[in-house]
């Protein structure tokens, strides 16, 4: 029997490069399409026929009749997202509930975690990460603890009550005594979550065995990461990171798959840099070019709404990306933001102090006190938005192009020109045997 092909596609940056855009166009040729990390915190944003979806957890082929979506065990699942999700695509039209499979066991974000996210981040004051308060460090701390509730016990509501129970008494106890706080209900949370429950249990699967089983048949299947590379747990730029693991690695463990499973990694890359919250960011502008970048990118989060930081493409940082993922393809994105520029910079090393890097150093310490290190472009200064053919671009976006792909030593495999479907440029088929 044929065996099928699996690409991971993940962000290569600190998130919000366009992978739902690009996960979007390429699930019109594939069977299956996997979450496998974060939770409600990321933020999908798909633009078809010029009508804006955006998705926080449910996976981006949910749009494609005949593609399978699931949610696999490295999720961490509210119900209470999860069921609001669905009503805004079913309303649309949408039958989420014939195309979404989610594992049984998958963490669940429960009230108290949201409200202990949030009662931690203002006890910070200054010094908070960023979150986006939607409880999923929390969770993941539950899980990681072993006394974490996860869709499965959903499916009981005697042993569900009992468990809830203890953890709840935990949470509770941490709200009133440390951070004194307001307790929450046990029977309001209790009624509440079975009740959404309702809503989706007959959705929970095996995800790994009905992938195994999928790429027995031939199936195409694409791993959607969420956030970035360098919002990793192990990888980033801690402590401002997310909880979960974005890299590569993640994508069979948070699936129930082994990593021989998967036969290639897409970096998605923006043309210039951006990040969402605190923490070091060496290309950062402050200037007239960063709020040209904000503007003309329309550089917003689509989770919180929070005005993201911009700056040129920092070339340093992909290539720590490359080395955690094992990049095998790049996607660019959003090449068209940079089409009015007279002059581009790219970031190509750092300094700090004598000490010259062409990886970032791995001491957080002395990352935050380095200097980029600039080669400079001239712009193209004409529009590339829309192109659909490398050829049509401008010799000197191509010459941009080529010098990061020989820079990080990684083909690009797709660049993405504008914010519809089809504003993508095909440089190589995912799919084909090599």
């Amino acid at each position: 029997m044929k065996s099928g092909k699996s690409w991971v596609v993940l962000g290569a940056q600190w998130g919000d490069e366009g992978k739902g855009k690009v996960i979007d166009y390429l699930t019109h040729d594939v069977d299956a399409v996997v979450r496998f990390q974060g939770g409600h915190n990321a933020g999908h944003t798909l633009i078809v026929n010029g009508e804006v979806t955006k998705l926080q957890l449910i996976p981006s082929g949910v749009l494609h009749k005949g593609v399978r979506n699931f949610i696999g065990n490295g999720v961490v699942l509210s119900p209470e997202a999860l069921c609001a999700e669905m009503t805004k695509l079913e309303e649309r039209g949408v039958p989420v509930a014939e195309r979404l499979e989610i594992s049984y066991n998958c963490p669940l974000i429960l009230p108290f975690h949201v409200y202990l996210d949030e009662v931690r981040e203002a006890a910070k004051g200054a010094s908070a990460i960023g979150t986006t308060k939607r409880g999923i460090g929390p969770a993941y701390e539950d899980k990681v603890a072993r006394r974490a509730l996860r869709v499965q016990d959903l499916l009981y509501p005697e042993q569900f009550g009992a468990k809830l129970k203890e953890l709840l008494e935990y949470h509770n106890f941490v709200l009133t005594h440390f951070f004194q706080a307001k307790a929450l209900d046990y029977a309001a949370i209790y009624d509440q979550t079975l009740a959404q429950a309702e809503r989706f249990k007959r959705l929970v699967a095996d995800v790994g065995q009905e992938l195994s089983l999928l790429k027995k048949q031939g199936a195409k299947i694409i791993f959607e990461g969420a956030q970035g590379t360098f919002l990793d747990i192990d990888h980033g730029t801690y402590p401002y990171v997310t909880s979960s693991n974005t890299s590569a690695g993640n994508a069979a463990i948070g699936s129930g798959v082994g990593p021989c499973f998967l036969d290639g990694v897409m970096g998605v890359v923006k043309a210039y840099t951006t990040r969402v919250g605190g923490g070091p960011m060496p290309t950062e502008l402050s200037d007239a070019i960063g709020e040209h970048l904000s503007r003309v990118g329309k550089e917003v989060g689509t989770v919180t709404g929070r005005k993201r930081r911009c700056g040129w493409l920092d070339l340093v940082a992909l290539k720590r990306s490359v080395q955690i993922n094992s990049l095998t393809g790049l996607a660019i994105t959003k090449l068209d933001v940079l089409d009015q520029l007279a002059e581009i910079q790219v970031c190509i090393a750092y300094e700090e102090g004598n000490h010259r890097y062409e990886v970032p150093p791995q001491d957080t310490h002395v990352y935050a006190a380095c200097h980029p290190v600039y080669k400079t472009f001239s712009g193209w200064q004409s529009s590339t938005e829309g192109v659909t053919r490398y050829e049509a671009l401008p010799p000197l976006a191509q010459a941009y192009l080529q010098f990061i792909e020989a820079y990080l030593e990684v083909p690009i495999v797709l660049v993405s020109t504008g914010a519809e479907r089809e504003h993508t440029i095909i440089l190589k088929d995912l799919w084909a045997n090599d």
